[in-house]
């Protein structure tokens, strides 16, 4: 099975930072912010082993971006990434009911 080196752009670091913020200083629940980012950890890691291999999305947005997603394990989040060769680079984190397409650049 091909390996991919997974990077994480700082958009999507950004992104994460926000939604973990958000948790523990809104939601005051350190523990969901701890959980998401096992969540984020785990879904990572599986993106390195499966980046390569996921369908082609049926957003024509996604597609004219040579953008994919991939859905966290357990809580309601997505990452977009695209392929490069032997990486992985996710480009963006999004919750579930965000409109991400209208935030795409």
């Amino acid at each position: 099975m091909k390996a991919y080196k997974v990077v994480i752009s700082i958009d999507a670091k950004t992104s994460l930072k926000k939604y973990i913020r958000y948790l523990r200083e809104v939601k005051l629940s350190p523990q969901a912010a701890r959980n998401v980012l096992d969540d984020f950890t785990a879904t990572r890691i599986m993106l390195s082993q499966v980046a390569g291999s996921l369908q082609e999305p049926e957003s024509e947005k996604l597609k004219a971006r040579s953008l994919k997603r991939i859905n966290f394990q357990k809580h309601n989040y997505f990452m977009l990434y695209k392929v490069e060769g032997e990486m992985a680079i996710i480009t963006n984190i999004f919750h579930g009911l965000e409109d991400y397409e209208g935030k795409l650049r």
